[in-house]
């Protein structure tokens, strides 16, 4: 039976480059920062659904033209809405406020004409999506390469973006499952923080801590605060940390600003002695971490 909305996405794990060995065996997309979309073509409309399987299309009216760009009758083509900023680059926060119109970047395709094309290798299914897809205002299909990832990496990084998408060559697309076959590199950003606090654990860290609360020491010296860090530990770590920290608790938050509750939760505050280096993948608008990890206390 035929792929029926909604579908599942293909997932890609997180990991390095392929060898150099094997470079030639993969194929190498921009990784953009946005929300992950599956676009149905039928009937002259098209139906857009997030990666949760829920119908988005009428939060995106500048995407309503983007059948009539599509050289088939009915398909399903898997891509990414992205917002760009003022330098042309994605802007997770501003794609988060949609107070710019967006772009749908596809980069596979799944049926056409009520056939299903998720068995093709990946290099097929990319030649069918760009004869099927026209570029528009608001669409398009971004080249790709084949080998040299380490460049295309390196180029990311020099223009700020968040890295690479490396997918196996020959490799089937598999709705719903997450797959070696697709990797995400990604591009990350050493800081050092200054420990202020931390918030109670749940689950398997219900013993320990969920994040650790962390700042930037201002001009003034004070401490500002700019998000959790809440991975990145070994449960060796995480234990030993505990202890670093239950040994400095104090009754007063120290950053110059109360973090939201939103974030910290239950907070328990430390003096702010410790210092650690963690990564992050940027500095949201509101400055706090995202996708931070801890690396090492120094």
């Amino acid at each position: 039976m035929p792929l029926r909305f909604p579908v599942v996405p293909m997932k890609a794990a997180m990991g390095a480059l392929p060898p150099a060995v094997q470079d030639d065996e993969w194929a190498y997309e921009i990784k953009w920062d946005g929300y992950r979309t599956l676009a149905f073509i039928a009937n002259g409309a098209v139906r857009l659904q997030s990666s949760n399987s829920i119908d988005v299309t009428a939060k995106y009216p500048e995407l309503t033209a983007l059948a009539s760009a599509v050289n088939a009758e009915s398909a399903i083509i898997d891509g990414e809405l992205v917002a760009l900023d003022a330098d042309g680059r994605p802007s997770f926060s501003l794609m988060q406020q949609h107070s710019t119109e967006v772009a749908f970047y596809a980069f596979d395709v799944l049926q056409i004409n009520d056939v299903d094309t998720i068995a093709l290798p990946y290099e097929q299914r990319r030649a069918l999506l760009t004869e099927l897809l026209e570029p528009g205002a608001n669409w398009s299909v971004p080249t790709h390469r084949i080998g040299d990832g380490a460049a295309l990496l390196a180029a990311s990084a020099e223009q700020g973006l968040e890295g690479v998408m490396a997918k196996r060559l020959g490799s089937p697309y598999v709705p719903g499952k997450r797959s070696p076959n697709w990797r995400k590199v990604k591009n990350r950003t050493q800081i050092e923080v200054v420990i202020g606090g931390f918030n109670t654990g749940t689950g398997n860290r219900a013993s320990t801590f969920g994040a650790l609360l962390v700042g930037i020491p201002a001009a003034d010296g004070t401490l500002t605060y700019t998000g959790g860090v809440g991975t990145g530990f070994t449960q060796a770590r995480l234990e030993s940390l505990l202890k670093e920290l239950r040994s400095r608790v104090v009754p007063d938050c120290p950053f110059a600003t109360t973090p939201p509750r939103s974030h910290t939760g239950d907070a328990t505050w430390v003096r702010p002695e410790m210092r650690a280096l963690i990564e992050i993948a940027e500095f949201t608008n509101e400055g706090y971490v995202r996708h931070a990890s801890f690396l090492e206390l120094i």
